[in-house]
């Protein structure tokens, strides 16, 4: 899709500026953000996904949303960045960031990110345990490598993207993010969080890494939404609680990667203790990854390769998305005369998973999942998925309070 929805009104953001300061999954699933490697990964300092908050400075001169005046977030590679008003119209790239404006109530505002009919389809597949709460995201401006015009035409008073990342784009200068950001409206993310990668040299001196949370916290503050962030982030406190409390010994744990492949000659693997927010899910539960330095989260192997590693858990990325045919996934594995081999075939531990750019909401579902996925003696069998929403699972079984994070996405809750 080329063409995004059509701007209206005037943008609120005109007037704000910067301070001083994946189609292909498992044989039919979206390869979307591959082609980088985390080998070289470095930067000026490290994060969690803890929930704890970020140590840049964040101040309002006053509270978003109030009578007057303007406030200020500040988050690398940005630095300060003023808002005058809270932005109503929002850019997104990549749906970490769309995640986060979801879980803030404003997912209806989005009106451009990453293949938004593919990942329209899969957050659908969470929200239906989410009473009241839905999304729609289909047909929004496509925004993996999106053109200066078009972010004219779409006239969004912030642009939840990565100025590095973009500038890393073809056709793409310092000039034209200083032009975007002064004509229609600031940017304010951060894409190299995701593996801990290596910037573009011009941003390297003001970067730094964030986890899921703490970059969460930040564009709450830029909508204004603090309230909802904590309420947000004692729910995933409390899960991280109930996870670390029933890890088994480490000496227990299985082997495990996650993989998206072409076909069994090209599959992308990633590791599942890289650090970074794409792994903000599997990290906590300390597996142990299957691969070892030779191979670097991204690359890819073929069917020999990853019977090498021989995982015991294999987590099929994408793999919950409706147009995935999990049956078919496992399957092959245990036709090929090699994939029959492995031992998350042999034990039929081979899993299907969501996204790895998950906002705030999808790390909660992906959390509980992965933890029954991985540790089912501790946390509860995780049903044999193989197609459709979320598995409803009975309440003794839940890790964390579904109406509570339905209650703060749609504004009705207590703080």
């Amino acid at each position: 899709m080329t063409e995004g929805p059509e701007a209206k009104g005037l943008s609120l953001s005109r007037r704000a500026s910067l301070g001083a300061g994946g189609a292909l999954v498992l044989g039919g699933l979206l390869a979307g953000c591959t082609g980088r490697s985390d080998r070289s990964a470095n930067g000026t300092n490290g994060s969690t996904d803890s929930g704890t908050r970020a140590t840049d400075s964040a101040t309002d001169s006053t509270t978003p949303g109030g009578a007057g005046g303007s406030y200020s977030v500040s988050m690398a590679p940005m630095g300060e960045v003023t808002f005058d008003g809270v932005p109503k119209r929002i850019f997104t790239r990549l749906t970490h960031l769309a995640g986060m404006a979801f879980a803030l109530g404003r997912g209806t505002d989005v009106t451009a990110m990453h293949s938004p009919e593919y990942y329209d389809a899969l957050w659908n597949q969470f929200t239906p345990r989410l009473d009241g709460v839905s999304v729609d995201w289909s047909g929004l401006y496509s925004s993996w490598n999106p053109s200066k015009e078009q972010l004219y035409e779409l006239d969004n008073d912030v642009h939840l993207a990565d100025p590095a990342g973009v500038a890393s784009l073809h056709g793409w200068t310092t000039d034209d993010l200083d032009e975007i950001r002064t004509n229609v409206g600031p940017w304010f993310g951060n894409y190299y969080s995701d593996r801990h990668a290596t910037p573009p040299d011009e941003w390297a001196d003001e970067y730094r890494y964030y986890g899921l949370w703490e970059m969460f916290e930040k564009v709450a503050q830029v909508f204004g939404e603090n309230a909802r962030y904590e309420a947000l982030a004692s729910v995933h406190t409390r899960l991280r609680e109930t996870i670390a409390d029933g890890l088994p010994p480490s000496g227990r744990r299985p082997t495990a990667t996650m993989a998206l492949p072409r076909d069994l000659d090209e599959i992308y693997v990633y590791k599942v203790t890289t650090p970074g927010f794409l792994t903000a899910h599997t990290r906590p539960l300390g597996p142990a990854e299957a691969f070892g330095g030779d191979v670097a989260s991204g690359d890819t192997v073929d069917v020999e390769g990853l019977l090498e590693a021989d995982p015991d858990v294999l987590f099929g990325l994408g793999g919950m998305h409706p147009e995935t045919d999990m049956r078919r996934v496992r399957r092959r594995l245990r036709e090929d005369p090699v994939g029959k081999r492995l031992s998350a075939v042999e034990n039929d531990r081979v899993y299907a998973q969501g996204a790895r750019y998950q906002g705030p909401i999808l790390n909660l579902f992906q959390l509980e999942m992965t933890a029954k996925q991985l540790y089912p003696d501790q946390f509860g069998e995780w049903p044999r998925y193989t197609k459709g929403p979320y598995p409803e699972l009975p309440a003794d079984e839940q890790l964390f309070d579904r109406e509570r994070v339905a209650d703060v996405v749609n504004g009705s809750f207590r703080r």
